[in-house]
């Protein structure tokens, strides 16, 4: 009696490809690090031009005290951003419970206080600008005040633009009928852009408004 042999089975190997949406954003993200490293260094160029006693006299108009609590809004918005990005990876687009329970709250609850708290940063920034001008500092009069107003204001923008996509991730999850990888795609990639703009303010809020006071 003949016995068959049969060829060694090969192994199927898995081929895992990188998410083109995830590393376009990255990519993106990467050419935007190289922007706002040119806006820093014009800012130390600027100093380093101007003197002591001129940068001494636009700092001082500086409400380093309302900057910080500025920051602190939009630091912790990152979390609840981040919150909101594991809540999308669960696929739970709302919460499973009442309101105050936020252990069980959805991207979406997450998505929206990560959005009102972006807009208290932005409309923060506005009021202190607003300050600024009444009390005579503007880009137009003083080296110190375009350094300070260029920067911050494209930031400002970047964080306008990170609102507006978080608006189209909710809309999204409000009209879509199934919660599902693809909606969970956009909520990650939205969060890189969210915790690249928080990750900027940081740097920018030592170098404008705490490294000075190591200076002056």
């Amino acid at each position: 009696m003949s016995s068959a042999t049969s060829a060694p089975s090969t192994p199927h190997l898995a081929v895992n490809r990188p998410n083109l949406t995830q590393v376009g954003t990255i990519v993106w993200l990467s050419s935007e690090l190289m922007f706002f490293a040119g806006l820093f260094a014009m800012y130390f160029t600027h100093q380093a031009v101007a003197g002591p006693e001129v940068w001494s006299a636009g700092y001082d108009h500086l409400n380093v005290t309302f900057s910080a609590i500025n920051t602190l809004v939009l630091v912790l918005s990152s979390v609840t951003c981040q919150l909101g990005v594991w809540a999308a990876e669960e696929f739970r687009k709302v919460r499973s419970g009442p309101i105050w329970q936020v252990t069980r709250w959805g991207m979406q609850e997450w998505f929206i206080l990560t959005f009102l708290m972006g807009s208290f940063f932005v409309a923060g920034q506005v009021f202190e600008y607003a300050e600024l001008a009444h009390e005579g500092l503007t880009i137009a009069n003083s080296s110190y005040g375009s350094v300070f107003f260029i920067p911050t204001g494209f930031h400002g923008l970047h964080v306008l633009g990170g609102l507006i996509a978080f608006l189209f991730v909710l809309l999204r999850s409000f009209s879509a009928h199934r919660f599902g990888e693809r909606d969970a795609t956009f909520a990650l990639v939205v969060s890189y852009y969210w915790h690249f703009v928080d990750a900027v303010w940081i740097v920018l809020f030592g170098t404008i408004y705490l490294l000075p006071l190591l200076q002056l």
